[in-house]
This record gives structure tokens, sequence and C-alpha cells, in this order.
């Protein structure tokens, strides 16, 4: 039995499902003449109406560089972007608008935090601890940091069900452990990790610990305060925001110690040949015209979130992860991946004989689209022994119906291809 994770949530009362997923123009096409069913979510989530009409109103209107100009759109873009910025604050309860860094995306985020935290403290001889289970972006700028410093990456294994091994934790977390960087929720097997444990563990240890929210913000409520993580990034396309915008959110404390990364506009506070002074937090990470439009949007996406987040989303999301677990077991020769009692409704498989990429294709043809590969995590896909697998993972705008759906969809091409 496969339980979803309760959030205590004092968040507004959910609308209808069917009126909800009026919020969504996406969701209304077709493919191939089929009525589409998306369930790649954990890609990229489709946007509600309040997003891509802030996005039409700024790119047809409120169009001028922020934090510049005194002229009136330029103010309408800042404070539209600041907007944003306050929701994020709200919504994963940072102390202060300077810890909510705005970045690009998640893969920015940790880049950043790599490339200024970790060049400036990690040390030679240091180490930097990461699951087994992480994606490519927070593995691959640990490695390269490591090997720029002479550094040590260590990997926390997990066991056939993609778990943490925490047992193994004391073996490999010591003092020369200074990072530690892991995801708050698997983007391939959904399960929920222990991330308050590895955080207490982490700073017993004496290490700073980021936490990849890519999943989590999407499917926990986040509270980075009693979290206690040092740093927590997300991005904001897998939320209903616009693409190409994400958050860094890092204590004060830390984000005041940290070097910028890049040099230009907006993060300066003066310029002389001789020296340069830098702006004071946020802006000391935000340089040259950052992506404000992106920015603005995290507003109304964010305050879609808090509808879903409600006690009848909870109800709706644990009858659909029941009906797509059992359904899927009943499916011969099909393997599930990451099984467990804390799960999103994300499901990673394969089936025996049948190429992923086969399969994804011709459930396309039949309207549901679904990932298909390595999900950006070729070192868990070698744990499990596979090149591929593939995923149906969900948002609330999803409904049971498209559940079936699927499951009849994914029978129907199983027959076809064996």
């Amino acid at each position: 039995m496969i339980n979803c994770i309760s959030l205590p949530l004092d968040f507004k009362t959910m609308r209808d499902l069917s009126e909800i997923r009026g919020e969504f123009p996406a969701l209304e096409q077709k493919v191939y003449g089929k009525q589409l069913v998306y369930f790649d979510n954990a890609a990229t989530a489709q946007k509600p109406r309040a997003v891509l009409d802030l996005i039409q109103k700024m790119n047809g209107g409120v169009n001028a560089n922020i934090h510049r100009a005194v002229h009136k759109l330029s103010a309408e873009a800042t404070d539209l972007y600041e907007g944003g910025r306050e929701a994020v604050r709200q919504y994963i309860n940072a102390a202060k608008r300077e810890e909510v860094i705005l970045t690009s995306g998640t893969t920015a985020s940790i880049n950043l935090v790599a490339n200024t935290y970790g060049e400036h403290f990690l040390c030679e001889g240091d180490a930097v601890l990461v699951s087994e289970g992480e994606h490519h972006s927070n593995i691959v700028p640990w490695q390269m940091l490591c090997e720029r410093k002479g550094a040590e990456l260590r990997v926390l294994p997990v066991d056939e069900n993609g778990a943490w091994r925490m047992d193994l934790l004391p073996g490999l977390l010591d003092e020369r452990v200074k990072i530690i960087a892991a995801a708050h929720i698997s983007n391939v097997l959904g399960l929920v990790n222990p991330v308050e444990e590895l955080i207490r563990r982490g700073h017993e240890a004496g290490a700073v610990v980021l936490i990849d929210g890519a999943q989590g913000i999407v499917h926990q409520r986040v509270d980075v305060k009693a979290l206690d993580c040092d740093f927590y990034v997300f991005s904001g396309h897998k939320i209903y925001a616009a693409t190409g915008i994400g958050v860094l959110y890092g204590k004060e404390e830390l984000l005041e110690k940290m070097p910028p990364w890049m040099g230009g506009g907006d993060m300066v506070g003066t310029v002389t040949f001789g020296k340069t002074t830098y702006a004071p937090l946020p802006l000391k990470f935000e340089a040259g015209t950052p992506n404000f439009i992106g920015g603005a949007t995290l507003a109304p996406a964010l305050e879609f979130a808090k509808e879903v987040m409600s006690d009848n989303y909870i109800e709706e999301e644990r009858e659909k992860i029941d009906y797509l677990y059992h359904n899927l077991k009943d499916i011969d020769r099909l393997r599930l991946y990451g099984e467990g009692p804390n799960k999103i409704p994300v499901f990673s498989f394969s089936i025996e004989g049948i190429h992923h990429e086969d399969m994804a294709l011709l459930l396309d043809k039949m309207g549901v689209a679904v990932r298909s590969g390595m999900m950006c995590a070729e070192p868990l896909m070698t744990r499990f022994g596979v090149t591929g697998m593939l995923r149906a993972s969900l948002a609330p705008y999803n409904t049971l119906q498209e559940c079936e759906i699927f499951i009849a969809a994914l029978n129907r091409a199983v027959s076809m291809l064996r």
C-alpha cells in the first residue's frame, strides 16, 4: 500500500476539479485526434490563465527594465518582479526578502552555491556528500567543484527501492564533509526523502546543507525555518510559473559571506577602475537584466499552488496514487521503481521485453504524454541496472478518469509491442 503525504495546511478550499482544469488551456488540446492526457508534470507543469495573462500583459504593456529607471513602466515592472519575490518569501516562510535570490532555475541556483560558497569555503581534502539518487544538476556542479578544489565527492547509496541508506550515513559523514546536497523528493521515484534528519545530522557534523526542492516545492508545504536547511532551491516552471525563473533561498548570514558569482549591472554599489563595491542582498547575486516577467509570474503561480494544497486535493491525490499503484502492479512483467510509504504521484517503471522509448512513442499516439529515458539520473539508472524508464507524473489538475485512460492505453500498447 502506498500512501501520499499528509500536508498540514490552512490554505483556501480547492474549487471543483473541472473548474481547476478550465484554468489550463493546454489541457484542452488534442494530439493525434485524441484528448491530451498530460502525465509529464515532473518535467514541467502547465500554466494557469493567471500566469499566461500576466505574461501577455507584461509583454504587451508593462515591458520595461526593472530597478533602474524612474518612469511608470519601470516602476510597475519592478513592483511585479519584487511581488514575485515576496510571494516566494511568504510561501516558503523565509525570514527576509533578502534571503530569496531569483535565478534562471534549480540548475542555476545549485551552480551559484557551488561557485560561490563552495569555491570560497571548500578546501583541498574536504568532501561534498550527495545521494545516489540525485538529478544530474545536483551531481555535476559538485563534481566540477571537487575537481577544482582537490576535494572528495562522497555518495550516500540507495536501497533496492531507491530509499536512502541512512544506516550508512555515519560512515560517510565526518568533519571533512563541508557541504551536503540532496533532493527533497526524487524526480524519478517520487519518494519523499528524510531531509529533516539529514539536515540535523549534517549540522551536527559541521556541514551546510542544500536541498534540491524542484519536486518538493510542488508536493510539500515547505517551511525553510522549520527545515533549518541552509539553502533550498527550486524552479518556477514546475510549480505553474513561467520557464526560465528559479529560486535560491539561503540563510542571510551565509549569503552575506558568499562572493558574487556574476558581475554586471544591478549587482554593484559603486564602480571605479580601482575597485567595485557590491549591492546588498538580494541584488548582489542578480547581475544584468533579470527575467523580470518570469519573476512576476511566481506570485499568481504560488497563489494557485496554495489552493491545490487543500485537504480536498490531498484526498484526491491519494485516490489517484492508489489507483495507479494497484493497476500498474497488475501489468505482467512490469517493474515499478520507488515503492514506499511516503510517495507523491510520480511512477517510474519498465516492462520486460519492451524498450521505454517504443512505449512512450506509442502512448503518445494514443494521446498520453509520459517521460522516457534516464530522467537526468544516470547513476540511479545504473543502480537499477537499466538504461532508461518510463515515468508518469501527475499534477493536481489531472483526474482519475485520465488515470483510467492511461492504464487502458498502457495495456493496449503492451499487447501491441509483445
